[in-house]
């Protein structure tokens, strides 16, 4: 008997001058399925079987693909499954943040190989990049050592940093803005230091790559990610595909406005990480704050369940805010909080607002934890460039 599981697949096309939009959707199968055989990927992509085989052809040649041992299922044929080679290629992430910075190295299908962290000097970027260069050298070095062949595999450097981009800032002291960084031409910095092809996109929408490559958001078409860390933001996946709005913007939800006792007070000041470090009194450079802040939680310390109940009244909100605009499959909240800071405040949110996404047929829930896990944005900031280079996206198909 067949195996009759569904398989996630993009469809391609048999038009000619699509073979880079087809080879994308053929990897990114592959990427959501696991390995499949010639003739699965056919009927989920709806390629032919000629086309199919000879990017699979020119994907082996590649070192992309590598077939696996063959397997008979039931009294039809054998076949052979293909699987993508975790070694086929690599990528470098960067997180920028306020008080520090990291970087990662995944492969093809987001293993993480290396990552390296370091604090930011005051200073803005005139300190500060010089400790970004010499750590993205790092992880670059120990990358080359540890896999021959890494160096000519690497398809690009994907930087995160909070947003938003491109705005007037009233203070380049503004703790919760990083107007120095944000006006910095980062960009051709980090090209020209590294010889590498450099995206920027901001914290959440990094969080939402991570999701979306090896997390909750595998295999969804329409996501939001409700990312909690020093800054609140959304990373919204539609379609399919990554949204960043006109000027990388989108999803800034932490900087809407909420009225309580007659002021206005922006969300993020409300109910983020850096909101909870202010009201504990603890320093958000300590090198063990994530692990303070997840036992303090785990103990379920006063403090913590205080700020928990009032954040949790905000975030409630800003999920049903999410629903009714952009009808997701689900909302994921993930960022930088400890796991048992972020469980508490999921349950804390229950129940949820009413919203249209109370739908009898739902398949996913409302609301669902996903990355808890310091590291999220630097893992998301990898996949991008994995993502600019292997990804059926639209960009694809298009010819300059």
């Amino acid at each position: 008997m067949n195996d009759i599981r569904p398989i996630r697949a993009t469809s391609g096309t048999n038009h000619e001058g699509t073979s880079a939009h087809n080879r994308r959707v053929i990897i990114d199968a592959l990427r959501l399925n696991g390995a499949l055989s010639r003739a699965d990927l056919a009927r989920a992509t709806r390629l032919t079987k000629q086309t199919v085989s000879n990017i699979m052809e020119e994907l082996e040649n590649d070192g992309l693909v590598t077939s696996r041992e063959t397997v008979r299922r039931g009294r039809g044929q054998p076949s052979t499954p293909y699987g993508l080679v975790p070694e086929g290629a690599f990528a470098i992430g960067l997180q920028i943040d306020r008080h520090i910075t990291r970087a990662i190295a995944v492969d093809l299908v987001g293993n993480v190989l290396i990552r390296k962290e370091a604090n930011l000097p005051a200073g803005g970027p005139a300190t500060g990049t010089p400790v970004v260069l010499q750590l993205i050298g790092n992880v670059r070095t120990e990358l080359r050592q540890r896999v021959a062949q890494a160096e000519k595999r690497l398809v690009g450097l994907g930087a995160a940093m909070p947003g938003p981009f491109g705005i007037e800032q009233d203070s380049a002291d503004n703790p919760w803005m990083m107007g120095a960084w944000q006006r910095f031409p980062l960009l051709e910095t980090l090209s020209a230091g590294t010889g590498l092809n450099v995206t920027l996109q901001n914290d959440a929408a990094a969080c939402a790559t991570a999701e979306r490559m090896v997390g909750a958001a595998h295999g969804l078409d329409h996501a939001v990610c409700l990312y909690v860390g020093y800054g609140i933001g959304a990373g919204l996946i539609l379609g399919g595909e990554l949204y960043s709005g006109a000027h990388g913007n989108a999803g800034e939800i932490g900087m809407a406005l909420l009225t309580a006792g007659g002021q206005q007070t922006q969300l993020e000041h409300r109910a983020s990480l850096a909101s909870l470090y202010d009201h504990l009194g603890v320093d958000p450079m300590a090198p063990d704050i994530y692990s303070l802040i997840n036992d303090r939680a785990a103990a379920d310390d006063p403090d913590i369940l205080t700020w928990i109940e009032r954040a949790a009244i905000d975030l409630r909100w800003s999920v049903q805010l999410i629903e009714t605009i952009f009808d997701p499959q689900t909302v994921i909240l993930c960022g930088g909080a400890p796991v048992a800071l972020a469980t508490r405040l999921i349950a804390a949110m229950q129940p949820l607002l009413p919203s249209n996404a109370d739908r009898p047929d739902r398949l996913l829930p409302r609301l669902q934890l996903g990355m808890t896990d310091p590291w999220a944005v630097a893992r998301g900031a990898a996949a991008e460039p994995i993502g600019h280079a292997f990804d059926p996206r639209f960009s694809a198909i298009l010819k300059s």
